[in-house]
């Protein structure tokens, strides 16, 4: 069963995709009780440490492959790592659990963006045309239906930081190409490590700022929650889907995230489903839509 699980990369990216609409949930829950640096460091700490008593042989083994490389893997850590899930959670203290999802659903169409921007990967029309749809979908989402906030650039702070949050991260899956050849639990366990350390300097700062966490052993398991769940199994799995098809069609499962997450933002959190929202996510839903079409001979 496990090897049949590790071999079906669907299976593994609805998984992931499930774990990481939980860490938005829970990350929107805890809002003024877990600092969000606080949260982003101890997710990641936390991971590093379950996972490398799993990954030490193979780690001690692809050590000096790793080192050999180390500029992408600082890259790889910062962008997949560091940056995203902290930017997310200082989001989420400005935004809803809901307009967090949906704006993260834009993620495969900005990654065939940053494929065309690293790689020379040139859409074809049905695919750029996605692109449009999808951010139209966006713009929907961030200026909550209205025309005149468009016009005027005026979006929520909370969804400025998502849509930064995901600018940087969806860089990460086509730079994946470019991994040191280790296995999967080495490269994992030494991109958790570099990012922690990342962020420790940023952690240490909010710390020095009165930053605490409170509201007792709910809140602990939920910084447990994430760095068990979205961080170390997510990853691992997410990572192994792009292995067996590719970044394009891996990127395309991050829609499953606002379906799962607008169910349990509303039951869960109490949040509103608004008609922008709706619009929002069938542009963007549409955008991945031809976004995901194989280029054909005449595009």
């Amino acid at each position: 069963m496990i090897s049949r699980l590790w071999s079906s990369a669907w299976t593994l990216l609805f998984l992931g995709n499930l774990f990481w609409t939980g860490n938005i949930i829970i990350g929107r829950a805890i809002v003024g009780n877990v600092p969000p640096v606080t949260l982003a460091y101890f997710r990641w700490t936390g991971a590093f440490l379950i996972a490398v008593g799993f990954a030490w042989p193979m780690l001690r083994r692809d050590w000096p492959l790793l080192v050999r490389h180390w500029r992408m893997m600082l890259l790889l850590s910062m962008t997949g790592i560091a940056t995203y899930n902290t930017m997310c959670y200082v989001g989420l203290n400005y935004t809803t659990a809901l307009n967090a999802l949906l704006l993260q659903s834009s993620m495969p169409v900005v990654i065939l963006l940053w494929a065309y921007t690293l790689f020379g990967e040139r859409p074809g029309i049905a695919q750029a045309l996605g692109v449009v749809v999808s951010l139209g979908g966006v713009a929907a989402i961030a200026s909550a239906g209205s025309l005149d906030t468009l016009l005027h650039l005026s979006v929520n702070r909370g969804d400025a930081w998502i849509l930064a949050a995901v600018l940087l991260n969806a860089m990460y899956s086509p730079l994946l190409r470019r991994r040191p050849a280790v296995h999967p639990l080495s490269f994992l366990v030494a991109a958790m490590g570099i990012g922690s350390l990342m962020m420790l300097p940023f952690y240490l700062w909010e710390a020095g700022q009165g930053a605490v966490v409170q509201g007792g052993w709910t809140s602990y398991a939920a910084i447990g929650y994430t760095a068990v769940l979205p961080s170390f199994v997510a990853y691992l799995f997410f990572n192994r889907g792009v292995e067996l098809i590719g970044a394009a069609r891996a990127g395309q499962s991050v829609h499953l995230m606002p379906l799962i997450g607008t169910v349990l933002a509303v039951v869960f959190l109490g949040e509103q489903f608004h008609v922008h929202h709706a619009v929002g996510i069938l542009l963007i839903g549409a955008g991945i839509v031809l976004a995901s079409r194989k280029r054909a001979p005449s595009d």
